[in-house]
């Protein structure tokens, strides 16, 4: 079986995905803790150091590159700071960037966490400041990327839209890329926080369960609840496939053929963090669909993938090679 698999990251070495959405910097600033301020209550910080790490989005991008794919990043960024560390974290594995257009009105999206710590503490995050912009997208930003995905589309050979409710992706390129990938018969996944409904049509829906839980407006207590669910989502949506990400419980994938496959965690070995471990999930199966492989083996790898990335501090990439040596 690992044999079969390892031949599928073979197959999907070099094939060209497109990824739409909200490009996130996660910004971590870390500082010792030098005494309490004489204005308030509160901590003093000398700043010891600052990271750019790729996040939303741009974590789909970083980990479908370090996984061997080529990939094209799309989206909106500001005239800042932030961008200018996204592109940079995008560029270092590979990633096209040029798909990023820049709107000097809007901020990049970003999440700024204050790291504090000192020589006998712990450090740890004492809070967590977000930016971004709440207006609609500008119409020509939009067209300049409708522009930009009309060239790429005739060599692209699979599409990830990852939505975290910024806005990046319109209506108008939502039906530009789905259309498309219909019309040609390229892999489509998307992946959406809150309204994974809006996507009809694409190929493949990528949920947690708590995601699937609000989308189909009940509790999902047990697996017969989580089919009955993904099934009634990808009938409303008239998708391809749902796949449901469980936690600790694995992974369910539903298909338009009434196929269901549940696939245990690969390894129950402790787990560090879970963020970001969704975006794996979905590089991987974009990258194996994109490849020929059957929805149910793309999934088995992507679990796999995924069990590495849980085992990582942060929003982390899963490389071809951690991949391989897992197998």
């Amino acid at each position: 079986m690992s044999e079969n698999l390892t031949r599928i990251i073979d197959a999907f070495q070099g094939r060209k995905i497109l990824v739409i959405g909200d490009m996130v910097a996660d910004v971590y600033l870390d500082g010792r803790i030098s005494r309490i301020s004489r204005e308030a209550p509160v901590l003093v910080l000398q700043q010891a150091g600052e990271r750019i790490v790729a996040g939303g989005a741009a974590n789909v991008v970083n980990n479908i590159a370090t996984l061997g794919g080529e990939v094209y990043a799309v989206g909106v960024v500001g005239d800042d700071h932030a961008a200018a560390g996204i592109e940079q974290a995008l560029a270092k594995n590979g990633a096209h960037t040029d798909g990023l257009i820049c709107d000097a009105t809007r901020p990049t999206i970003s999440k700024t966490r204050i790291i504090a710590g000192g020589r006998a503490t712990v450090s740890q995050q004492i809070v967590r400041i977000d930016k971004q912009s709440e207006a609609p997208l500008d119409e020509e930003v939009e067209q300049q990327l409708q522009d930009y995905i009309e060239t790429l589309l005739p060599g692209i050979e699979g599409v990830v839209i990852s939505d975290y409710g910024a806005g990046t992706v319109t209506p108008r390129l939502q039906a530009q890329l789905i259309d498309y990938c219909r019309e040609h018969d390229i892999p489509s996944m998307v992946d959406s926080r809150y309204e994974i409904r809006r996507f009809q049509r694409i190929g493949y829906v990528k949920q947690n369960d708590a995601e699937l839980a609000a989308a189909v407006g009940r509790t999902l207590p047990d697996t017969a609840a989580i089919h009955a669910a993904g099934r009634e989502l990808l009938a409303a949506m008239q998708a391809d496939g749902v796949l449901v990400t469980r936690g600790e419980l694995g992974m369910s994938l539903l298909e338009r053929d009434g196929s269901v496959h549940d696939i245990p965690v690969s390894d129950r070995s402790e787990v560090f963090d879970v963020s970001g471990a969704g975006d794996t999930c979905v590089s991987t199966v974009i990258l194996a669909l994109a490849a020929g492989t059957s929805p149910a083996r793309a999934a088995e790898l992507s679990n796999i993938a995924s069990g590495i990335a849980v085992r990582k501090l942060g929003t982390a990439t899963v490389s071809a090679q951690e991949l391989r040596a897992r197998l």
